[in-house]
Protein backbone atom coordinates (compact mmCIF):
# COMPACT_ATOMS: atom_id res chain seq x y z
CA UNK A 1 0.00 0.00 0.00
CA UNK A 2 1.32 3.35 -1.02
CA UNK A 3 0.96 4.93 2.72
CA UNK A 4 3.03 1.89 3.97
CA UNK A 5 5.61 2.48 1.25
CA UNK A 6 5.51 6.00 2.32
CA UNK A 7 6.37 5.50 6.06
CA UNK A 8 8.70 2.72 5.28
CA UNK A 9 10.96 5.01 2.75
CA UNK A 10 10.89 7.88 5.71
CA UNK A 11 12.07 5.03 8.05
CA UNK A 12 15.04 4.01 6.01
CA UNK A 13 15.68 8.09 6.01
CA UNK A 14 16.03 7.39 9.72
CA UNK A 15 17.16 4.66 9.75
CA UNK A 16 18.94 3.18 6.92
CA UNK A 17 18.52 -0.87 6.38
CA UNK A 18 16.96 -1.61 9.50
CA UNK A 19 13.93 -2.86 7.88
CA UNK A 20 15.43 -4.83 5.26
CA UNK A 21 17.42 -6.56 8.07
CA UNK A 22 14.25 -7.11 10.44
CA UNK A 23 12.42 -8.62 7.27
CA UNK A 24 15.55 -10.96 6.21
CA UNK A 25 14.90 -12.94 9.42
CA UNK A 26 12.43 -15.47 9.11
CA UNK A 27 9.15 -13.94 11.09
CA UNK A 28 8.82 -16.92 13.84
CA UNK A 29 12.56 -15.85 14.76
CA UNK A 30 11.66 -12.20 14.24
CA UNK A 31 8.75 -12.38 17.28
CA UNK A 32 10.56 -15.22 19.29
CA UNK A 33 11.69 -14.71 23.30
CA UNK A 34 15.43 -14.18 22.56
CA UNK A 35 15.10 -12.54 19.74
CA UNK A 36 17.78 -9.62 18.14
CA UNK A 37 15.17 -7.47 17.05
CA UNK A 38 15.90 -4.82 19.99
CA UNK A 39 19.55 -4.93 19.43
CA UNK A 40 19.37 -4.51 15.82
CA UNK A 41 16.87 -1.14 16.89
CA UNK A 42 19.78 0.00 18.95
CA UNK A 43 22.46 -1.07 16.65
CA UNK A 44 20.58 1.33 13.51
CA UNK A 45 20.55 4.33 15.91
CA UNK A 46 16.49 3.40 16.92
CA UNK A 47 17.36 5.43 20.47
CA UNK A 48 18.09 8.88 18.88
CA UNK A 49 14.93 9.29 16.95
CA UNK A 50 13.26 11.18 19.08
CA UNK A 51 16.26 13.00 21.02
CA UNK A 52 16.69 16.65 19.34
CA UNK A 53 19.56 17.19 17.06
CA UNK A 54 21.94 19.65 18.94
CA UNK A 55 21.85 16.11 21.20
CA UNK A 56 23.04 14.22 18.71
CA UNK A 57 19.77 12.48 17.72
CA UNK A 58 17.42 12.91 14.78
CA UNK A 59 14.99 14.89 16.08
CA UNK A 60 11.38 13.29 14.44
CA UNK A 61 8.32 15.19 15.69
CA UNK A 62 5.35 12.95 16.62
CA UNK A 63 4.03 12.78 13.45
CA UNK A 64 7.01 11.25 11.91
CA UNK A 65 7.05 8.63 14.68
CA UNK A 66 4.12 7.49 14.80
CA UNK A 67 4.84 6.56 10.55
CA UNK A 68 8.10 5.11 11.73
CA UNK A 69 6.58 3.01 14.13
CA UNK A 70 3.94 1.96 11.27
CA UNK A 71 6.42 1.02 9.27
CA UNK A 72 8.31 -0.97 11.89
CA UNK A 73 4.85 -2.71 13.52
CA UNK A 74 4.37 -3.98 9.89
CA UNK A 75 7.76 -5.97 10.29
CA UNK A 76 8.07 -6.74 13.69
CA UNK A 77 4.91 -5.90 16.27
CA UNK A 78 7.46 -6.54 19.23
CA UNK A 79 9.91 -4.32 18.40
CA UNK A 80 7.29 -1.40 17.94
CA UNK A 81 5.44 -2.42 21.22
CA UNK A 82 8.85 -1.96 22.66
CA UNK A 83 10.40 0.92 21.27
CA UNK A 84 6.75 3.06 21.80
CA UNK A 85 8.21 2.80 25.58
CA UNK A 86 11.23 4.10 24.94
CA UNK A 87 10.02 6.50 22.35
CA UNK A 88 7.17 8.10 25.00
CA UNK A 89 9.79 8.38 27.47
CA UNK A 90 12.86 10.08 25.89
CA UNK A 91 9.68 12.59 24.48
CA UNK A 92 8.86 13.52 28.27
CA UNK A 93 12.26 13.51 29.25
CA UNK A 94 13.44 16.13 26.64
CA UNK A 95 10.57 18.21 27.63
CA UNK A 96 11.87 18.88 30.50
CA UNK A 97 15.44 19.59 29.24
CA UNK A 98 13.54 22.13 27.12
CA UNK A 99 13.49 24.74 29.97
CA UNK A 100 15.97 25.60 31.63
CA UNK A 101 16.79 24.64 35.33
CA UNK A 102 13.99 21.94 35.20
CA UNK A 103 16.78 19.08 35.39
CA UNK A 104 20.30 19.38 37.04
CA UNK A 105 23.42 18.48 35.55
CA UNK A 106 23.47 14.87 36.21
CA UNK A 107 20.01 14.22 34.47
CA UNK A 108 21.22 16.20 31.97
CA UNK A 109 24.30 13.90 31.50
CA UNK A 110 22.41 10.87 32.13
CA UNK A 111 19.67 11.94 29.07
CA UNK A 112 22.05 13.26 26.81
CA UNK A 113 23.84 9.94 26.36
CA UNK A 114 20.65 8.34 24.99
CA UNK A 115 21.38 9.38 21.17
CA UNK A 116 25.30 8.92 21.48
CA UNK A 117 25.17 6.07 23.44
CA UNK A 118 22.70 4.43 22.07
CA UNK A 119 21.08 3.96 25.17
CA UNK A 120 17.34 2.63 26.14
CA UNK A 121 15.21 3.66 28.44
CA UNK A 122 12.37 1.08 30.09
CA UNK A 123 9.33 3.01 31.94
CA UNK A 124 8.51 2.35 35.01
CA UNK A 125 5.74 4.36 34.90
CA UNK A 126 2.34 4.02 35.28
CA UNK A 127 1.54 2.68 32.00
CA UNK A 128 -1.75 4.55 30.71
CA UNK A 129 -2.58 6.12 33.77
CA UNK A 130 -3.13 9.82 33.69
CA UNK A 131 -3.77 12.32 36.68
CA UNK A 132 -3.88 10.84 40.10
CA UNK A 133 -3.45 7.00 39.42
CA UNK A 134 0.31 8.29 38.61
CA UNK A 135 0.16 9.74 42.06
CA UNK A 136 0.12 6.18 43.80
CA UNK A 137 3.82 4.52 42.06
CA UNK A 138 4.12 0.95 42.79
CA UNK A 139 7.50 1.72 43.59
CA UNK A 140 8.37 3.09 46.92
CA UNK A 141 10.97 5.12 47.68
CA UNK A 142 12.37 6.05 51.40
CA UNK A 143 15.02 8.27 52.21
CA UNK A 144 18.12 7.46 53.25
CA UNK A 145 21.76 9.32 53.08
CA UNK A 146 22.48 10.97 49.93
CA UNK A 147 18.90 9.63 48.19
CA UNK A 148 16.76 7.05 48.71
CA UNK A 149 16.06 3.32 48.51
CA UNK A 150 13.95 1.78 45.75
CA UNK A 151 11.22 -1.10 46.26
CA UNK A 152 8.40 -2.91 44.14
CA UNK A 153 8.14 -4.23 40.82
CA UNK A 154 6.57 -3.08 37.31
CA UNK A 155 5.66 -6.03 35.33
CA UNK A 156 4.82 -6.13 32.15
CA UNK A 157 8.08 -3.76 31.51
CA UNK A 158 9.14 -3.97 28.04
CA UNK A 159 12.80 -3.54 27.22
CA UNK A 160 13.14 -5.13 30.45
CA UNK A 161 16.53 -7.13 28.98
CA UNK A 162 17.59 -4.74 26.89
CA UNK A 163 17.26 -1.09 28.64
CA UNK A 164 20.21 0.40 30.10
CA UNK A 165 17.84 3.00 32.11
CA UNK A 166 14.96 2.11 33.95
CA UNK A 167 12.55 5.65 34.18
CA UNK A 168 10.06 5.02 37.61
CA UNK A 169 7.58 6.93 38.84
CA UNK A 170 7.80 7.08 42.71
CA UNK A 171 6.45 9.28 45.83
CA UNK A 172 8.84 11.26 47.96
CA UNK A 173 7.97 13.50 51.06
CA UNK A 174 6.94 16.82 50.19
CA UNK A 175 8.12 19.94 52.69
CA UNK A 176 4.64 19.58 54.59
CA UNK A 177 5.46 15.47 54.28
CA UNK A 178 2.46 15.34 52.22
CA UNK A 179 3.86 12.46 49.59
CA UNK A 180 4.68 14.06 46.28
CA UNK A 181 5.20 12.54 42.41
CA UNK A 182 8.93 12.48 41.68
CA UNK A 183 10.77 10.45 38.86
CA UNK A 184 13.89 8.04 39.53
CA UNK A 185 16.34 7.57 36.99
CA UNK A 186 17.90 3.98 37.89
CA UNK A 187 20.78 2.74 36.09
CA UNK A 188 19.73 -0.86 34.81
CA UNK A 189 23.12 -2.33 36.37
CA UNK A 190 22.41 -0.81 39.81
CA UNK A 191 22.29 -3.42 42.82
CA UNK A 192 18.90 -4.82 43.71
CA UNK A 193 17.43 -4.07 40.22
CA UNK A 194 16.66 -7.65 38.76
CA UNK A 195 14.73 -8.98 36.12
CA UNK A 196 12.11 -12.10 36.08
CA UNK A 197 10.03 -14.15 33.66
CA UNK A 198 6.58 -12.85 33.23
CA UNK A 199 5.12 -12.78 29.50
CA UNK A 200 4.00 -15.99 28.38
CA UNK A 201 2.48 -15.72 25.25
CA UNK A 202 4.26 -15.84 21.95
CA UNK A 203 2.30 -12.84 20.63
CA UNK A 204 4.78 -9.85 21.32
CA UNK A 205 7.33 -11.98 23.08
CA UNK A 206 10.09 -10.50 21.18
CA UNK A 207 9.23 -7.04 23.54
CA UNK A 208 11.20 -8.22 26.03
CA UNK A 209 8.44 -7.74 28.16
CA UNK A 210 9.14 -9.24 31.48
CA UNK A 211 9.02 -8.00 35.31
CA UNK A 212 11.56 -5.64 36.74
CA UNK A 213 11.83 -5.75 40.29
CA UNK A 214 13.68 -3.58 42.56
CA UNK A 215 14.71 -4.39 45.91
CA UNK A 216 16.61 -1.65 48.51
CA UNK A 217 18.05 -0.37 44.88
CA UNK A 218 19.86 2.90 45.85
CA UNK A 219 18.88 5.89 43.96
CA UNK A 220 21.48 9.31 44.67
CA UNK A 221 18.98 12.37 45.29
CA UNK A 222 20.59 14.62 42.28
CA UNK A 223 19.21 11.32 40.00
CA UNK A 224 15.73 12.22 41.04
CA UNK A 225 13.57 14.52 39.67
CA UNK A 226 11.31 15.95 41.62
CA UNK A 227 8.86 19.08 41.41
CA UNK A 228 9.47 22.81 42.82
CA UNK A 229 7.73 25.14 44.82
CA UNK A 230 7.82 27.79 41.53
CA UNK A 231 6.39 24.80 39.34
CA UNK A 232 4.13 22.36 41.48
CA UNK A 233 2.35 20.76 38.46
CA UNK A 234 5.05 20.11 36.13
CA UNK A 235 5.26 16.33 36.11
CA UNK A 236 1.76 15.82 36.90
CA UNK A 237 1.21 18.07 33.23
CA UNK A 238 4.78 15.88 31.83
CA UNK A 239 3.23 12.58 32.49
CA UNK A 240 -0.40 13.90 30.68
CA UNK A 241 1.91 15.01 27.53
CA UNK A 242 3.70 11.75 27.93
CA UNK A 243 0.02 9.55 27.90
CA UNK A 244 -0.70 10.98 24.72
CA UNK A 245 2.51 10.37 23.24
CA UNK A 246 2.25 6.78 24.22
CA UNK A 247 -0.96 6.04 22.88
CA UNK A 248 -0.15 7.76 19.81
CA UNK A 249 2.96 5.83 19.71
CA UNK A 250 1.51 2.68 20.85
CA UNK A 251 -1.36 2.88 18.34
CA UNK A 252 0.75 3.40 15.47
CA UNK A 253 2.68 -0.20 16.05
CA UNK A 254 -0.39 -2.10 15.69
CA UNK A 255 -1.57 -0.24 12.51
CA UNK A 256 1.24 -1.06 10.94
CA UNK A 257 0.60 -5.19 11.98
CA UNK A 258 -3.05 -4.56 10.73
CA UNK A 259 -2.01 -2.49 7.50
CA UNK A 260 0.71 -5.34 6.68
CA UNK A 261 -2.25 -7.97 6.40
CA UNK A 262 -4.59 -5.73 4.24
CA UNK A 263 -1.38 -5.27 1.88
CA UNK A 264 -1.07 -8.82 1.37
CA UNK A 265 -4.77 -9.50 0.35
CA UNK A 266 -4.13 -5.95 -2.15
CA UNK A 267 -1.08 -7.60 -3.69
CA UNK A 268 -2.68 -11.26 -3.76
CA UNK A 269 -5.55 -9.87 -4.97
CA UNK A 270 -7.86 -12.35 -2.48
CA UNK A 271 -11.72 -11.33 -2.58
CA UNK A 272 -13.21 -9.03 -4.61
CA UNK A 273 -12.53 -5.22 -5.58
CA UNK A 274 -14.79 -4.33 -2.89
CA UNK A 275 -13.70 -6.91 0.32
CA UNK A 276 -10.34 -5.46 -0.75
CA UNK A 277 -11.29 -1.26 -1.11
CA UNK A 278 -13.26 -1.70 2.22
CA UNK A 279 -9.95 -3.02 4.40
CA UNK A 280 -7.90 -0.30 2.53
CA UNK A 281 -10.50 2.17 3.85
CA UNK A 282 -10.52 0.83 7.30
CA UNK A 283 -7.03 0.81 8.34
CA UNK A 284 -6.29 4.58 6.33
CA UNK A 285 -8.85 5.82 8.02
CA UNK A 286 -7.35 4.32 11.51
CA UNK A 287 -3.84 5.87 10.29
CA UNK A 288 -5.88 9.09 9.49
CA UNK A 289 -7.23 9.62 12.66
CA UNK A 290 -3.64 8.68 14.54
CA UNK A 291 -2.38 11.21 11.83
CA UNK A 292 -4.61 14.04 12.82
CA UNK A 293 -4.01 13.95 16.74
CA UNK A 294 -0.89 13.20 16.38
CA UNK A 295 -0.49 16.81 14.19
CA UNK A 296 -3.11 18.41 16.50
CA UNK A 297 -0.28 17.87 18.92
CA UNK A 298 2.44 18.64 17.49
CA UNK A 299 0.68 21.90 16.61
CA UNK A 300 0.18 22.60 20.22
CA UNK A 301 -2.77 20.43 21.89
CA UNK A 302 -2.28 19.71 25.21
CA UNK A 303 -3.48 18.95 28.74
CA UNK A 304 -6.97 17.37 28.89
CA UNK A 305 -8.14 17.79 25.51
CA UNK A 306 -5.04 16.37 23.94
CA UNK A 307 -5.78 13.39 25.79
CA UNK A 308 -9.48 13.16 25.19
CA UNK A 309 -8.73 13.60 21.09
CA UNK A 310 -6.24 10.77 21.38
CA UNK A 311 -8.68 8.35 23.36
CA UNK A 312 -11.30 9.15 20.36
CA UNK A 313 -8.58 8.32 18.11
CA UNK A 314 -7.17 5.30 19.77
CA UNK A 315 -10.62 3.24 20.36
CA UNK A 316 -11.65 4.20 16.53
CA UNK A 317 -8.77 3.04 15.33
CA UNK A 318 -8.26 0.05 17.37
CA UNK A 319 -11.60 -1.45 16.51
CA UNK A 320 -11.57 -0.77 12.55
CA UNK A 321 -7.92 -2.35 12.94
CA UNK A 322 -9.15 -5.76 14.63
CA UNK A 323 -12.11 -5.84 12.53
CA UNK A 324 -9.45 -5.15 9.57
CA UNK A 325 -7.09 -7.74 10.75
CA UNK A 326 -9.78 -10.92 10.92
CA UNK A 327 -10.98 -10.09 7.61
CA UNK A 328 -7.64 -9.95 5.75
CA UNK A 329 -6.96 -13.63 7.49
CA UNK A 330 -10.49 -14.90 6.40
CA UNK A 331 -9.36 -13.42 2.68
CA UNK A 332 -6.05 -14.71 2.97
CA UNK A 333 -7.98 -18.51 3.14
CA UNK A 334 -7.55 -21.67 4.56
CA UNK A 335 -4.80 -22.91 2.54
CA UNK A 336 -2.25 -20.10 3.63
CA UNK A 337 -3.74 -20.25 7.46
CA UNK A 338 -2.11 -24.08 7.31
CA UNK A 339 0.49 -23.76 5.20
CA UNK A 340 1.85 -21.00 7.42
CA UNK A 341 1.24 -19.21 11.18
CA UNK A 342 2.99 -16.18 9.99
CA UNK A 343 -0.15 -14.11 8.89
CA UNK A 344 -2.30 -15.60 12.02
CA UNK A 345 0.46 -14.23 14.42
CA UNK A 346 0.38 -11.17 12.63
CA UNK A 347 -3.52 -11.01 12.72
CA UNK A 348 -3.50 -12.16 16.39
CA UNK A 349 -0.64 -9.20 17.70
CA UNK A 350 -3.05 -6.61 16.29
CA UNK A 351 -5.43 -7.44 19.22
CA UNK A 352 -3.52 -6.40 22.28
CA UNK A 353 -3.51 -2.83 21.84
CA UNK A 354 -7.53 -3.32 23.60
CA UNK A 355 -5.48 -4.38 26.48
CA UNK A 356 -3.41 -1.19 27.00
CA UNK A 357 -4.69 0.76 29.64
CA UNK A 358 -7.11 2.56 29.71
CA UNK A 359 -9.37 0.22 28.37
CA UNK A 360 -12.66 1.32 26.74
CA UNK A 361 -15.06 0.47 28.74
CA UNK A 362 -13.49 1.95 32.17
CA UNK A 363 -13.37 5.38 29.57
CA UNK A 364 -16.54 5.57 28.15
CA UNK A 365 -18.20 7.29 31.31
CA UNK A 366 -14.84 9.79 31.62
CA UNK A 367 -15.32 10.39 28.30
CA UNK A 368 -19.36 11.16 28.46
CA UNK A 369 -18.54 13.35 31.01
CA UNK A 370 -16.15 14.92 29.01
CA UNK A 371 -17.97 15.44 26.32
CA UNK A 372 -20.56 17.20 28.06
CA UNK A 373 -18.85 19.27 29.60
CA UNK A 374 -17.13 17.91 32.33
CA UNK A 375 -13.33 17.88 33.66
CA UNK A 376 -11.94 14.35 31.88
CA UNK A 377 -10.96 12.43 35.40
CA UNK A 378 -9.82 8.95 34.15
CA UNK A 379 -9.78 6.25 36.90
Amino acid sequence: MRSLEHARELTERFFPGLLKTLESIPYAEREARGSQVIGLFRDHGGAGLLVPTEYGGLGADVLEAIRVQRAVGSLSPSLAAATAMHHFTVAMLYALAADPGRLNAAQLELLHEVAPGRRLLASGWAEGSTQQNILAPAVTAARTEGGYLLNGSKKPCSLAGSMDLLTASIAVPGADGTPELALALVPASSPGLSVHHFWDNEVLAAAESDEVRLEDVFVSEELVVTTAADDPGRLEDLQTAGFVWFELLISAGYAGAATALVDRVIDRERGGPNDRAELALRVEAAFALLGGTARAVRDGLAGEAAVAEVLVARYAAQEALTGAADRSLELLGGIDFIRSNENARLAAAVRPLMFHPPGRASAENPLLKWFAGAPLELA
